[in-house]
């Protein structure tokens, strides 16, 4: 259904190269990265108490290219059940199945091309057998020469939040099949018949919505899911909130004491997400940004809610089964999870 070749070709051809930097410099700059990651696997775990063997992850330090094929590789397994449900109830043949497949791996190229660009660094959790860490060096390099920061500084800043995600994943064994579970679920909700028709109707309606600045929200997910299909992703959009804020509440709590400039990081980081340019923030708002942002700003307010009044040990509790992870709601009201989960 997907032509993930295609998609990668265009995926890379849109993200293009990024900043030029001179090869000793390069190679200084990827050295430096994987030193940050290592470094901050022992910070992570003094600040969190979350325990994850070292080096259980392998860390890559990639070229914007290398993070299109990584997506698309970690997109091909994550959609993986999505397909086989829509395939087995109705296989695409043919022209159908040709055309359809170039169809969408033309957007979804199109998709990462333009993300690949943005994005720092990502734990990948679907890559076995433990996940990988993937750190993008051409875009940490242009961010830094953009925010006018200590590249040095700003290096150790981006591996302190992507290596808590390393430690969410590898010290929280069952993490990854729970949300793997929860994305087979939505599978199981994926009907064939009138799926595209219906879709691209509110597709094209959402996208209306966006330009027009109405409405609460106007991303991709959020005008083509059903309410089963809602439920099943404010569910997820829990769990990421939490796994977002809880890395925003550790590269803070952590960078002061090995950071020297990480309030100018911070404040300046913090701007630079807002977006700039229309297209930009159409873009940002049809691919659900904004919400990513939100999952910052939401979940870092309830790890600090819970940590003030629990103790980062009570706010641990989170990790121990799948039934004390948030739900959306509580997300934004700590107090209702305390009084579910630690029973406060």
């Amino acid at each position: 259904m997907v032509d993930w070749d295609l998609a990668v070709r265009i995926g890379s051809r849109i993200a293009g190269e990024g900043p030029s930097v001179p090869r000793d410099e390069a190679r200084r700059v990827v050295a430096e990265l994987r030193a940050g990651a290592d470094r901050s696997t022992g910070l992570v775990r003094d600040y969190t108490g979350l325990v994850a063997q070292d080096h259980t992850a392998p860390v890559l330090v990639v070229d914007r290219a290398g993070w299109v094929q990584a997506n698309a590789d970690a997109f091909a397994t994550l959609l993986a059940p999505i397909v086989d449900k829509l395939t087995e109830k109705k296989p695409p043949t043919g022209l159908t199945a040709a055309v359809g497949s170039r169809i969408t791996g033309a957007e979804v190229g199109s998709v990462l091309g333009f993300l690949a660009s943005k994005v720092l660094g990502q734990f990948d959790p679907f890559s076995p057998p433990d996940g990988r860490l993937l750190l993008i060096a051409p875009n940490i390099v242009h961010v830094e020469q953009e925010l006018e920061v200590d590249p040095h500084d700003f290096r150790l800043w981006v591996c302190l939040h992507e290596e808590t995600h390393r430690v969410q994943f590898t010290a929280v064994p069952w993490m990854r099949q729970h949300m793997f579970d929860q994305i087979s679920a939505f599978a199981d909700t994926m009907e064939p018949a009138g799926f595209l028709e219906d879709g691209l109707t509110r597709i094209v309606e959402g996208i209306k919505n966006v330009r027009s600045g109405g409405g609460q929200t106007g991303s991709i997910l959020d005008v083509v899911g059903t309410p089963e299909q809602k439920q099943l992703l404010d569910g997820l959009t829990g769990v990421m909130s939490l796994l977002e804020g809880h890395a925003d509440v550790v590269m803070d709590g952590v960078g002061p004491t090995v950071i020297p400039s990480v309030d100018r990081i911070r404040a300046r980081f913090n701007e630079r997400r807002k977006g700039v340019g229309v297209l930009d923030k159409l873009l940002r708002r049809l691919l659900g940004l904004d919400a990513k942002m939100a999952q910052y700003r939401d979940g870092a307010k309830f790890v600090r809610g819970v940590v003030d009044k629990a103790g980062m040990s009570g706010f641990n509790v989170v990790w121990e089964s799948p039934e004390h992870l948030p739900t959306r709601a509580e997300i934004g009201d700590p107090d209702a999870w305390m009084a579910r989960v630690l029973r406060t």
